[in-house]
């Protein structure tokens, strides 16, 4: 099988020759470059399996390029950023990222995210799991497919799953360390933001007033519910 082949966009010269150095290592076919626009020709010519992309690019800076890489491929991107404050992640994340790693980073840690990120990536064979109906939600897993009172609803994959979670467990609180660890894995433990933002996507395409939620319903201080409207 061959190594999944990792594209590495960053403007730091030494960084690019050290990382690259330690993903080859790890076992990863890399390719890198020091700006977003030729990292977008080189995919163009050399589609990669995963995107590790700076934000404070020079030129087209990450943010600009994530949006192209969603207009032009269809390929996971982690975002590696030197800033610290919070609303730069979950801006990446509500761009599209697929992940986010803060600099200075552990090898492991990346390497562990790398492989996360690569694994959600890959199709998954159908669960075997009966339709679920909570009111006028139904949610078939086998078909990936969401219909709100028999109309579809487009949801990303991993919107999917995390409805997915809730609804297997309707009428309960779910913490969100256990939304983490179900819908996106150990490696993403003490990352709340990721179920933030996707409870906000899914408020938006499942609530009639996603300011004012009475679907999936925040519980103060414990987690989130998924309540049945309207059978």
């Amino acid at each position: 099988m061959p190594s999944a082949h990792i594209l590495l966009v960053d403007d730091d010269a030494l960084m690019r020759r050290s990382l690259a150095f330690n993903l080859e290592h790890a076992g990863y076919r890399v390719s890198t470059a020091a700006n977003a626009e030729d990292a977008l020709a080189m995919a163009g010519s050399d589609l990669p399996d995963l995107v590790l992309l700076d934000i404070g690019l020079p030129g087209m800076d990450g943010l600009d390029a994530l949006r192209q890489y969603r207009a032009s491929f269809q390929i996971p991107v982690i975002f590696l950023t030197a800033r610290h404050r919070e609303i730069d992640q979950v801006l990446g994340l509500e761009l599209g990222a697929d992940d986010y790693i803060t600099k200075p980073f552990d090898l492991d840690v990346l390497l562990a995210r790398i492989k996360a990120v690569l694994r959600r990536a890959q199709p998954a064979p159908a669960p075997n799991s009966a339709p679920l109906v909570v009111g006028d939600l139904a949610i078939d897993p086998n078909a990936h497919a969401v219909t709100l009172r028999g109309k579809p609803i487009d949801l990303a994959p991993r919107e999917f799953d995390l409805l997915h979670a809730l609804a297997l467990d309707a009428g309960k609180v779910l913490s969100v360390e256990q939304l983490l660890a179900r819908v996106w894995g150990a490696e993403y433990a003490g990352e709340p933001q990721v179920v933030y933002v996707h409870i906000r996507w899914l408020r938006e395409k499942l609530e009639d007033d996603p300011q004012h939620p009475r679907r999936i319903v925040s519980v103060r201080g414990v987690g989130y519910r998924l309540e049945s409207q309207g059978a």
